[in-house]
């Protein structure tokens, strides 16, 4: 599958600066996405950090890479952080001859010394799963995930064997790759149980008590979830209002299959039948509008007054506000929380996102509209 927008913006990137980093999970597709871009350099050279060889020729980076022109991919960057420095040293030497595709599966906070080293010379891209806008299939993305290997197996059940899989070698192998020194079976009991938190508050405490390790293990393992893209932390917005607002975070699996997977559904009847189902559609509705709308968790919030008015997802970008609410439902309507919400928080518009396939006006601000509709631009944003 051709990913048009992210070589796109590679592209755009990599002309004005010396090193373009693709950040995302594993298996969502970047060496694929760096080899496309690759096919357009006369000259380009790829080092895996997982290949013996390519950490061999690389024991000595700086001797290695001096003399190699034209585009130069590092995959798997995590696993030798200490390679940053070399790269300032050799971006500021060879600006006109070399370029940077350098690809990471944990985010720059994880990557620590990828922000303050190559400051000012790298810009970053992060790679997701695929999304609606690249498959144009909004029901079989949900059951499986955008995982490539899932989304384009045969079978549902070939796909949810594979989520086994990756979600064994995510928790026994790309964890300790990064340097955490939490057993896998640990990772495994606290994911599992932020299943039932998808969509919720995230109440450290409690997780805290039922697993029977302290509140800074809780927050220590959701921070490697959230820095490996595999948890979105939603945090409140407050508004400067006298009445008593939300100050603690949700959490959203980011990917709708993995949570299937550990919710134990293998198909599109176990989805439908399964009492999540609500919390289901919202966390994959709520990701594809982030995507859609290219918001970087900066500018992404929930918001809500205890017991009186609450809105799923608020986004703050290019100085414009933008609700939404997300429903399961096939007959969307006004609600007075959403009256509140758009008065309070002075939104430029309230869409209710619901599994439909037509744009309702509400009233003046307020649409509701199905999903595809909203991902395929039938409403445009203000």
């Amino acid at each position: 599958m051709k990913r048009d927008r992210y070589l796109q913006k590679i592209n755009q990137l990599l002309r004005v600066h010396p090193a373009v980093a693709l950040l995302g999970p594993r298996q969502c597709g970047k060496t694929t996405l760096a080899q496309m871009y690759a096919e357009d350099f006369q000259s380009s050279k790829r080092f895996d950090l997982e290949n013996p060889e390519d950490l061999l020729f690389l024991e000595n980076p700086m001797l290695s890479l001096a003399d190699i022109e034209g585009l130069i991919i590092i995959d798997e960057i995590q696993r030798r952080p200490d390679l940053f420095p070399v790269l300032r040293v050799l971006i500021d030497r060879h600006k006109e001859n070399q370029k940077f595709l350098i690809l990471g599966s944990a985010t720059r906070d994880l990557i620590k010394q990828s922000s303050e080293t190559l400051a000012g010379r790298l810009a970053y891209i992060e790679v997701t799963p695929f999304s609606y806008w690249e498959t144009k299939e909004a029901k079989k993305l949900w059951v499986r995930g955008g995982y490539p290997l899932s989304y384009l197996a045969e079978t549902d059940l070939d796909a949810f064997n594979w989520l086994q899989f990756y979600i064994t070698s995510f928790l026994e192998r790309d964890i300790p790759s990064l340097g955490f020194n939490v057993p896998a079976f640990t990772l495994r009991r606290f994911w599992m149980m932020l299943v039932h938190y998808h969509g919720n508050f995230f109440n450290v405490s409690e997780i805290a008590t039922s697993l029977n390790v302290s509140m800074a293990a809780i927050r220590h393992y959701i921070d490697i979830l959230v820095g490996t893209f595999m948890i979105r932390q939603l945090q409140p917005w407050t508004e400067n209002i006298k009445k008593r607002q939300v100050k603690t975070p949700k959490i959203y699996f980011r990917d709708s299959g993995i949570f299937h997977y550990l919710l134990g559904i293998r198909g599109t009847e176990d989805l439908l039948y399964h009492p999540k189902l609500g919390a289901s559609w919202e966390g994959f509705a709520l990701e594809e509008i982030i995507r859609y709308h290219e918001a970087d968790p900066e500018d992404c919030y929930f918001w809500a007054i205890h017991s009186q008015a609450e809105l799923d997802l608020l986004i703050i970008k290019n100085g414009k506000r933008l609700g939404f609410e997300i429903k399961y439902t096939d007959a969307p309507k006004i609600t007075k929380s959403m009256h509140t919400a758009l008065e309070t928080l002075h939104l430029d518009s309230l869409s209710v996102i619901f599994p439909g396939s037509k744009a309702i006006p509400l009233s003046d601000k307020i649409t509701a509209i199905g999903l595809e509709p909203y991902l395929s631009g039938a409403v445009r944003s203000p």
